[in-house]
């Protein structure tokens, strides 16, 4: 698939949220090669610790998530449709007003501030539309830049899952944060439906 081929049909697509410079489209089963792509990058296969498998797998799985209840998950646009990353609330639990967050960029939309505006679009999601309390958040102790994005967005860092992962024979720590929707409400900037 070439780049234009992989951008093409995002035109056509429904955005269902949007952050200041970016919007959400659902995720589809048809978005499986372009995800496989992105798992494909090293430095994403061990942050987020999958390793890409065969692409009809990832495939199933899509079509397991539009059924799934318990997530919601988005494709990432720019504004010229260009398709950036896969963001969801993933194990969501509307009794305990729980979920988690995941967030993955396309390794040449890292570090333009993309991630940071994706994440509060998705809090924004999590608590101004759906009834969660609590949005939950994982990531290597050494991935810096992920740490700065989730703080950036309100979340606060609650403690270490030592040893929680294994990468090339050596075991890493996992840094656990979350936002509160008490949180969130005191925050003072734009929200998501305020970007028109």
């Amino acid at each position: 698939m070439n780049e234009d081929e992989a951008e093409a049909p995002y035109a056509a697509r429904e955005r269902f949220w949007r952050g200041e410079h970016v919007a959400f489209t659902p995720l589809e089963p048809d978005d499986a090669e372009l995800l496989q792509h992105w798992r494909a990058d090293p430095v994403a296969a061990q942050e987020i610790g999958i390793w890409p498998g065969p692409l009809h797998d990832l495939r199933e799985r899509l079509v397991s998530y539009v059924e799934d209840r318990t997530r919601d998950d988005f494709v990432v646009l720019l504004p010229d449709d260009t398709p950036i990353g896969h963001i969801a609330l993933t194990d969501e639990d509307f009794v305990d007003g729980t979920a988690e967050a995941y967030l993955l960029l396309a390794p040449e939309h890292r570090g333009k501030g993309h991630a940071a505006d994706a994440l509060v679009a998705l809090t924004d999601l999590a608590f101004g539309e759906l009834p969660l309390q609590r949005v939950e958040a994982l990531t290597h102790t050494e991935n810096a830049a992920a740490l700065a994005t989730l703080k950036g967005a309100g979340f606060t860092q609650e403690g270490v899952r030592r040893s929680s992962c294994l990468h090339r024979g050596r075991r890493h720590d996992n840094a656990l944060l979350s936002l509160l929707r008490t949180e969130w409400e005191a925050q003072t900037r734009p929200r998501s439906w305020d970007h028109v």
